[in-house]
């Protein structure tokens, strides 16, 4: 798959069927999001947005994996989230209509859904439902957030590692995420920030706790729970 490849409608369009937001709209108004979107594909390493890029369009992955990070001036990456297949993000930057203060890059090859930024202000005018989800979207993002903060000033590579994997299990963020997580250890690394053989370290070290199990190309969590009470230092 090559970046920027423009993806078949049909798959874009079963992938918006599914979306939880657009279980609520009239036929009119999922008509209308239909005709208005785009997917393409991205290779792994590619970059889907650049920081300080015009937040043009709200996006989804369709498949894959992909973070959205940010590099200081002095060169320190910081990666806030990583976004896996089924998820929507970026509408903090949409509704601003700000530069995106972040840079969106494909983790493994990825499909990504595009819906223009005037679609989604007029479903946001238009379609109560859809104002309802965004809201509950938010307020998860919010909390998303706060704790990521907690967890880079308080946490040791063990907790932020546990962080991004029980995150990945966020029902309002990632909807569609299994026990059974289709990521390696080297993307791991890349999501925290770390290097593979640290995060190599931490992996092994939640499943010593009994929390996961690493297997080749994947991670099966055994205690989401205690997982997430392992994120939180409870």
């Amino acid at each position: 798959m090559n970046a920027h490849q423009a993806e078949p409608r049909g798959k874009l369009l079963e992938f918006l069927a599914s979306s939880p937001w657009c279980k609520g709209l009239t036929q009119d108004q999922f008509d209308r999001v239909c005709g208005d979107a785009v997917s393409r594909g991205f290779t792994a390493g590619a970059t889907v947005c650049l920081r300080e890029s015009p937040s043009e369009h709200w996006l989804a992955v369709v498949d894959g994996l992909v973070k959205v990070d940010t590099v200081s001036a002095d060169g320190r990456a910081t990666t806030f989230a990583g976004v896996p297949g089924g998820a929507w993000f970026g509408e903090g930057a949409v509704l601003k209509g700000e530069p995106r203060p972040y840079a969106v890059v494909a983790i493994r090859d990825s499909t990504v859904a595009f819906v223009p930024r005037a679609t989604f202000l007029w479903l946001l005018d238009n379609s109560h439902s859809f104002s309802r989800w965004l809201i509950d979207q938010l307020n998860a993002r919010l909390g998303y957030y706060v704790a990521l903060v907690e967890g880079l000033r308080l946490g040791d590579v063990n907790t932020r590692v546990a962080y991004c994997l029980a995150e990945l299990f966020n029902p309002q963020l990632y909807p569609n995420t299994q026990l059974r997580i289709d990521i390696s250890q080297e993307e791991i690394g890349r999501l925290t920030g770390m290097v593979r053989q640290t995060a190599y370290r931490a992996l092994h070290e939640l499943e010593n706790a009994g929390l996961i199990r690493v297997q080749y190309g994947s991670i099966e969590v055994m205690d989401l729970e205690g997982l997430k009470k392992f994120a939180l230092g409870a």
